[in-house]
């Protein structure tokens, strides 16, 4: 612009020397002008002004030239790169896409292949899971039919237990040939006479007769030395007030308060060599007790003796002393013994028998589960310093008094 604009400036003077009609000027002066017929220093110093300003056009026309082409070999290149980056560009995107769609169908065929696996497995799954119902069910019905084989041998072995026979029920128990047929309405009364003993045969007394109150019930003696004369007491309230007639049944021992509760019941049986012994109360003291304790000991005793001596007077037929008299004259420790016949001729029992018939015994005895019921809690036995075995008897409760055969001091009361 600035060579320009002088060029212009140039040629406006020149316009303003030379007269109109001999030159002619253009803006840009570019072309060769007529020289003047003089020579005009001014003129001339003009024309070397203008060949310098055209030298520096050529100059700067040249220079611009090179600028563009320097700038049009630039933007070329820069073309040229750009189409290259371009080019590399697409061939990359190329190269992804490709490794892309490597990549995807490689993850399609693993997916493929997964998924193939995973249906060989549930495949596999489902073939397991039958074939574990499979062995499930055939392992249900081994055992099934292992416990239905166990059932049987155990059914098999319960009912062999049990004889076919039933309970015989004889309101009239005692048969001509002197058996006495006893139903499962016993009740047994062995061991040391307690309060536990009592509540035992009372309470079976009572469920009895609730069951029946014509058939006998049978109280059942193995062996007893007696006991506690007001658990003996009970057991003969009890048996008095039972509808259900209450018969006693003596199969080996039975002394003291258990020789009572045979003699004053309704009906009473013993084997032949069946042994009965009735003694006057003998209670062993406990403690210490000065002469008015012992007096009133002696008495609570004597009152006791009326209770149970005198009904068992009244059936012999004799008075209270009478009874007593007897019972030294037979034994100087006044423990009278008698077997079955004469425990009979002396009203101490009602019947001997010959055999006795236990219809209730319709289980096999080694297969029931022991039990205590019925049986005094096992005393422990200790030795003393002599090697003798003893036991120590149960407190008994205040005013109760042991009536009880101890002729070996096998009984002992701290």
């Amino acid at each position: 612009m600035r060579t320009h604009a002088r060029t212009a400036i140039i040629g406006l003077a020149l316009a303003t020397w030379l007269p109109a009609k001999d030159v002619t000027i253009t803006a840009p002066i570019s072309a060769e002008v007529a020289p003047p017929t003089a020579k005009d220093p001014a003129i001339e110093a003009l024309k070397k002004e203008q060949e310098s300003l055209e030298i520096e056009n050529k100059l700067e026309a040249e220079r611009l030239v090179q600028a563009t082409n320097a700038m049009r070999a630039e933007v070329e290149h820069l073309r040229i790169e750009r189409e290259l980056i371009t080019e590399k560009l697409a061939l990359d995107s190329a190269k992804r896409t490709v490794a892309l769609q490597a990549e995807l169908a490689k993850l399609g065929a693993e997916k493929s292949k997964l998924a193939e696996e995973g249906e060989l497995s549930k495949i596999k799954a489902e073939k397991l899971t039958n074939d574990l119902k499979v062995a499930q069910t055939q392992a249900a019905l081994e055992i099934t039919k292992l416990q239905s084989d166990i059932s049987q041998i155990e059914t098999a072995e319960k009912r062999a237990q049990f004889a076919d026979a039933k309970p015989v029920f004889l309101k009239t128990p005692l048969n001509e040939n002197g058996i006495l047929v006893v139903s499962d309405r016993r009740i047994p009364l062995n061991g040391l006479i307690s309060s536990g003993t009592a509540d035992f045969v009372c309470d079976r007394i009572q469920y009895w007769n609730n069951k029946d109150r014509e058939l006998p019930i049978f109280i059942v003696i193995d062996a007893s030395p007696g006991g506690s004369v007001m658990a003996g007491y009970r057991i003969l309230k009890s048996m008095e007030s039972s509808d259900a007639p209450i018969h006693v049944v003596v199969k080996s021992f039975a002394a003291s308060m258990a020789a009572a509760i045979t003699t004053l019941a309704h009906e009473s049986y013993a084997y032949p060599n069946a042994v009965l012994l009735h003694h006057q109360i003998s209670s062993v003291v406990m403690g210490q007790l000065n002469l008015t304790e012992q007096r009133e000991f002696h008495q609570e005793s004597e009152r006791w003796w009326k209770r149970l001596g005198t009904p068992v007077a009244d059936k012999m037929g004799v008075t209270p002393d009478e009874f007593i008299k007897m019972m030294y004259t037979h034994s100087s420790n006044g423990d009278w013994s008698e077997f079955g016949e004469q425990a009979k001729e002396l009203k101490w029992v009602n019947h001997i028998v010959t055999g006795i018939d236990e219809t209730s015994f319709t289980r096999d005895p080694d297969s029931v589960e022991k039990s205590s019921a019925g049986k005094q809690a096992a005393l422990a036995e200790e030795i003393d310093s002599s090697g003798k075995p003893y036991v120590w008897l149960p407190r008994l409760n205040p005013k109760d008094v042991y009536f009880i055969y101890n002729s070996d001091g096998y009984y002992r009361t701290r």
